[in-house]
């Protein structure tokens, strides 16, 4: 990608499929649904950027922009108790899908109601039954105690655990693009996460329409599984001193040059937090309409138990 032209660098491209489109230069769809919530600016010297918070403080939704899990959900029983379930998206997973998720919970809260908290279902089939309606593959070669699915194109695909564990264990992996700190986009919900929430973030993971994205923001060890549209006509070069926008692609830029120069990152479980000296710009959570995103009906088979 480095010996594109300057203009086509930047020119904006219709991503398809959309899971493998990336982060973005912020995640403000993600926090979109919920941009009418309180909203919280932490000082600069704390791990969390932004936060956002449900009336009643019991659901938070925080932007850790330069972690490697930029986007932490979080649900508990009153504002101060311990947490019941988190979901994690990581720094390559696209925050129009997140938005998905966010939109479902945005929907379930209400005063006095635990839509949110609801125990999840007993059937593994429940969190994903918009992948399998999709024509999504489960093999035959998973772990013992474990359910995995796969996209059509193989470049997506889902990880349910069906074994007994504590809390906060992780059981269900959304995932898209090859394995790689720079390629590989997850969702991560622990085990108590509801299911009709993860169907929800599923339903937008599967969802054709297209993504936008600046040509450079598409990684070389993607670009050869996505198909671009163009959505305008080819930028013309700039000329004059650099405008705040400019700034902000060469911060971006060089923070991926770094990052491809360096170790690869280690998975959340084997490594520690990686940042750069230019932290991923925060949400300005700025209001705007949001795709509707509704589960699955559910399903008539007979499905097997945990």
């Amino acid at each position: 990608m480095s010996d594109q032209p300057e203009d086509e660098r930047w020119r904006e491209y219709r991503v398809t499929p959309r899971y493998l489109a990336g982060m973005g230069f912020s995640g403000d769809p993600a926090f979109t649904p919920v941009s009418h919530w309180p909203r919280h600016d932490p000082d600069d010297d704390n791990l969390c950027q932004l936060l956002h918070t449900s009336p009643d403080g019991r659901i938070r939704i925080g932007w850790f922009g330069d972690d490697y899990d930029p986007v932490k959900v979080t649900a508990a029983e009153d504002a101060v108790g311990p947490v019941r379930w988190t979901a994690l998206f990581n720094q390559n997973f696209p925050p129009e899908i997140t938005a998905g998720f966010t939109s479902a919970l945005a929907r379930d809260w209400e005063p006095d109601a635990e839509h949110f908290l609801a125990r999840p279902s007993i059937y593994w089939d429940d969190n994903v039954a918009p992948l399998l309606d999709a024509g999504w593959e489960r093999l035959e070669t998973s772990e013992p105690g474990t359910v995995e699915l796969r996209a059509p194109d193989g470049q997506a695909g889902a990880w349910i655990d069906t074994r007994s564990y504590g809390r906060e264990d992780e059981t269900v992996v959304l995932w898209a693009g090859p394995e790689g700190y720079l390629t590989r986009a997850e969702a991560t919900f622990s085990s108590d996460t509801p299911s009709h929430l993860i169907a929800a973030t599923a339903t937008a993971l599967n969802d054709p329409t297209p993504i936008v994205r600046e040509r450079h923001m598409i990684h070389r060890d993607v670009e050869h599984l996505v198909r671009l549209e163009p959505v305008t006509a080819r930028a013309q070069p700039r000329t004059g001193a650099p405008t705040p926008l400019d700034a902000k692609h060469a911060a971006v830029t060089a923070a991926l040059h770094r990052a491809a120069h360096s170790e690869p990152g280690a998975r959340r479980a084997q490594a520690a937090r990686i940042r750069t000296t230019h932290p991923r710009p925060r949400p300005s959570a700025a209001p705007a309409s949001s795709a509707r995103v509704d589960a699955s009906a559910a399903r008539t088979a007979t499905r097997p138990r945990r």
